[in-house]
């Protein structure tokens, strides 16, 4: 089974911006649809952006705008790049694989889709 390691969390000021990685430990990350998620402290998990197998993406409406997800399939990388952090998007963000599967479909962004979850990285925007 695949597995996910995030990276790229940290302080930021408001306004700023961060890009996250999510790495998989295996060269099929073609096969998966990948997620990003977010909890902040007493909140429930939430969905940010996902990309689907081939390419599409969804984006909470908290994040249009401001949030973009690619993939690198060559090199087993997921990113998302975020921009205009606000105080709001604090929180730790994990991203989740969804498969293996050679269907096709478009991603979600429902906790329940996906099976593989990474340990999360923490971000926080703070002046």
């Amino acid at each position: 089974q695949v597995q996910l390691v995030e990276s790229g969390g940290g302080l930021v000021q408001p306004g700023g911006s961060l890009r996250l990685s999510c790495a998989a430990s295996e060269s099929n990350l073609d096969y998966y649809q990948i997620g990003w998620f977010r909890q902040a402290p007493g909140k429930e998990r939430e969905g940010v952006s996902c990309i689907s197998r081939h390419g599409s993406t969804s984006h909470a409406d908290s994040v249009k705008g401001r949030f973009t997800v690619s993939r690198d399939n060559a090199n087993n990388v997921v990113y998302l790049q975020m921009n205009d952090l606000k105080s709001e998007d604090s929180a730790v963000y994990y991203c989740a694989a969804d498969g293996p599967s050679l269907i096709y479909r478009r991603c979600t962004n429902s906790t329940g889709d996906y099976e593989t979850w990474g340990q999360g990285t923490q971000v926080t925007v703070s002046s």
